[in-house]
C-alpha cells in the first residue's frame, strides 16, 4: 500500500501537468508571414529581379537576409531554414527516430563511444568503441565529409528506414558490415538520480524538455522512497528549454500562489505564473546549484526558488537569458523564433542581460569577458547594478541587472591546471587516448559494474605514464614541473573519460562529485540545516 501512494501522486501530477500542456497547444497556430508589395523590401527585390546584370536567386537573397534582419532586434530572436528545424528541435523532443548510439569525432572519424541498451543498434551488433566508416557503402572519413552536424543528417532518418554501416573495429582486419533498422530513440534529459552520504537526492537536469518534468518527478519520488532527507537540484550547464516544463517543476516546491515568473512584453500583457498549492514537495530542504551556462528555464528555476526564499541557489552568476521566443511556422516548413516578452523573478528582476542591438559579437563573447575579468574565480570581480536593488520574500537583498546571483558563491576550481594539463584537455588529446584504453580493454574491464570497481582495477596501472606517453606523439610534452602539479587533474581526468565509456553518465557524474566543490558545498548548507534562508533583519 505504501508504494500505492506515490504512484497515485505521480497520476495525479501527470493528469494536471498533461491538461495544461494540451491547452497551451491549443492556443498555437501556424502563423504565416506575408510580404504584401507596399514596402521596400518587397520593392527592391522585384528591381533585382528584373534589372540586375545576372540572373539573380531571389530566394536565396531572402534566406540570407532573413537573419540579418532578426539579429538587428536582439541576441535571440532567430530563423531556422527548413532543413534546421527538425535537429535543432530533437533535444527538445521525447523522442527522435534514429539509430541509438553516442558519439564523438574524433580524428575526423566517427568513434561510438556509447551504444543505447535496447536500441536499434545494439540490436544489430554495434559496439562502444566501433569506428563508422562507411555510411550506406560511401566514405565517411576526413574533415571534408565528417563532422557532427553531416553525421545527424545521414545517422538519424525516418522510422522503419535503414541505415548500412562499415565499421572499424579492434581486432578486426576487415569492416564489420551492419544494417540497422532506424526506430524511436528516448531522449533522457535525467540521467543522474542517486543519494548522496544516504540521505541527500541529488538530480542532474540536462535540459527542459518535453519529458523533463515525468522523468524528474519519478526521479524524485524514487529518492524519496529511498528516504531522502533533501535534495540538491543541479542546473549547471543546463541551457534551459521549455517554459512551461520548469514552471511545473517550480510548483512542486512552492506554497499557493506563490509568484514562479511572470512575463510582460510590449505587445504581450503580463501574465503571471503562480503555485497552485498542491506541490508534493512544499516543506523539504533544497539546494539549486548553477553557473554561468545555466540558462533561460534554469534561470527561472533558481530565480523562483531565491525570491520566495524556498532554498539556497549555490554556484557562479547565470548566464542571463531572460527574453521569451514565440516560435512561429511559416509557409514553406522554416521557423522564426521572435522575442516576444521578458522573464522576470517574483520579486521583480528582469533576468536578461544587457545587450546592443544588432551587436550579436559582443553578447556572444560576454562569457569569455566575464572570465577574463575574473568573475568565474571571485565574487569582488562581479559588478552588481547598485540601482537595480530587489527584496525577497523574507526581505533579502538581491540585484538586477541580469542573470541570478547566487546566495553562495563557489569558485571555478582551477587549481593544479598547468599550461600542460590546459593543452591536453582543450586539444581532446586525453579522449583520444581513453578512447583507445577503452576499445583495448574493453574485455577485461566489462566485469566491472561501479567507479569504485573501476578505480581499483585502474588504479593497479600505470595510466598517467601511458598518458604522457600518448601526448608525446602528439608533439605535446610536459615542462618544468607541470606533470607533478597536474597529476591529480589529469589522473581524475582519465579516470572520469574511461568511468563514462565504460558505465555510463550517472556513475561518471557520481566520481566527478567525488571532489567537485559546488556539490560538496551543497552537502555542507544542507547538513548544517541552513538550506532555509533566513529572515534578513
Amino acid at each position: 500500500m505504501k508504494k500505492a501512494i506515490p504512484m497515485l501522486v505521480i497520476l495525479i501530477l501527470l493528469i494536471g501537468f498533461f491538461i495544461g500542456q494540451n491547452s497551451h497547444r491549443n492556443e498555437r497556430g501556424i502563423t504565416t508571414i506575408i510580404l504584401n508589395n507596399d514596402n521596400k523590401l518587397s520593392e527592391i527585390l522585384g528591381i533585382v529581379g528584373n534589372e540586375y546584370v545576372d540572373e539573380a536567386d531571389i530566394d536565396s537573397l531572402i534566406e540570407k537576409s532573413i537573419p540579418k534582419v532578426l539579429e538587428e532586434l536582439d541576441p535571440h530572436s532567430t530563423y531556422i531554414a527548413k532543413d534546421d528545424v527538425e535537429e535543432l528541435t530533437s533535444d527538445l523532443q521525447s523522442s527522435f527516430s534514429g539509430i541509438g548510439i553516442r558519439f564523438t569525432i574524433q580524428e575526423d572519424t566517427i568513434d561510438i563511444s556509447e551504444v543505447i541498451r535496447g536500441g536499434p543498434s545494439e540490436d544489430a551488433g554495434v559496439l562502444a568503441g566501433d569506428r563508422i566508416i562507411t555510411i550506406n557503402d560511401t566514405l565517411f572519413v576526413g574533415k571534408e565529409v565528417c563532422n557532427n552536424q553531416t553525421a545527424m543528417k545521414k545517422l538519424k532518418g525516418p522510422k522503419g528506414s535503414f541505415v548500412k554501416l562499415g565499421l572499424q573495429r579492434f581486432g578486426e582486419k576487415e569492416l564489420v558490415e551492419v544494417r540497422i533498422r532506424r526506430d524511436d530513440i528516448k531522449v533522457e534529459s535525467i540521467e543522474t538520480a542517486y543519494l548522496i552520504d544516504g540521505k541527500w537526492g541529488y538530480i542532474m537536469i540536462e535540459r527542459f524538455a518535453e519529458n523533463t518534468f515525468i522523468e524528474f518527478i519519478e526521479a524524485m519520488i524514487t529518492l524519496a522512497q529511498q528516504r531522502a532527507q533533501g535534495y540538491i537540484i543541479d542546473l549547471r550547464g543546463n541551457g534551459g528549454g521549455y517554459l512551461g516544463i520548469a514552471v511545473e517543476m517550480a510548483n512542486q516546491f512552492l506554497g499557493e500562489d506563490e509568484i514562479i515568473v511572470y512575463t510582460e512584453g510590449a505587445n504581450v500583457p503580463k501574465q503571471i505564473e503562480r503555485a497552485n498549492g498542491y506541490g508534493y514537495f512544499k516543506d523539504v530542504p533544497l539546494v539549486i546549484l548553477v553557473d554561468e551556462t545555466s540558462a533561460s528555464a534554469s534561470e527561472i528555476i533558481a530565480g523562483t526558488i531565491q525570491d520566495n526564499d524556498r532554498g539556497t541557489v549555490i554556484g557562479r552568476r547565470t548566464f542571463g537569458k531572460g527574453l521569451v521566443q514565440k516560435q512561429i511556422d511559416l509557409r514553406d516548413g522554416s521557423v522564426i523564433r521572435l522575442t516576444i516578452a521578458r522573464y522576470h523573478t517574483p520579486s521583480g528582476r528582469c533576468i536578461q542581460k544587457p545587450y546592443t542591438k544588432g551587436d550579436g559579437e559582443s553578447y556572444a563573447m560576454d562569457l569569455i569577458d566575464r572570465y577574463n575579468r575574473g568573475e568565474f574565480f571571485s565574487q569582488d570581480s562581479i559588478h552588481q547594478n547598485e540601482e537595480l536593488v530587489f527584496k525577497t520574500k523574507n526581505g533579502r537583498t538581491v540585484y538586477g541587472g541580469g542573470g541570478i546571483m547566487p546566495d553562495i558563491f563557489v569558485s571555478s576550481d582551477t587549481t593544479h591546471v598547468t599550461g600542460y594539463a590546459r593543452e591536453l584537455l582543450s586539444k581532446r588529446v586525453i579522449s583520444q587516448f581513453t578512447l583507445n584504453y577503452c576499445k583495448t580493454n574493453r574485455q577485461q574491464m566489462k566485469q566491472y559494474t561501479t567507479y569504485e570497481e573501476l578505480i581499483a582495477y585502474l588504479g593497479t596501472r600505470p595510466m598517467l605514464d601511458d598518458l604522457v606517453s600518448f601526448a608525446r606523439t602528439k608533439g605535446i610534452a610536459p615542462k618544468g614541473n607541470e606533470l607533478r602539479e597536474s597529476r591529480d587533474v589529469l589522473t581524475r581526468s582519465i579516470y572520469s573519460n574511461i568511468i563514462y565509456q565504460m558505465l555510463g553518465m550517472m556513475e561518471h557524474v557520481k566520481f566527478i562529485n567525488l571532489e567537485d566543490s559546488t556539490v560538496l558545498k551543497a552537502v555542507e548548507v544542507l547538513n548544517n540545516g541552513k538550506a532555509f534562508p533566513e529572515i534578513e533583519e
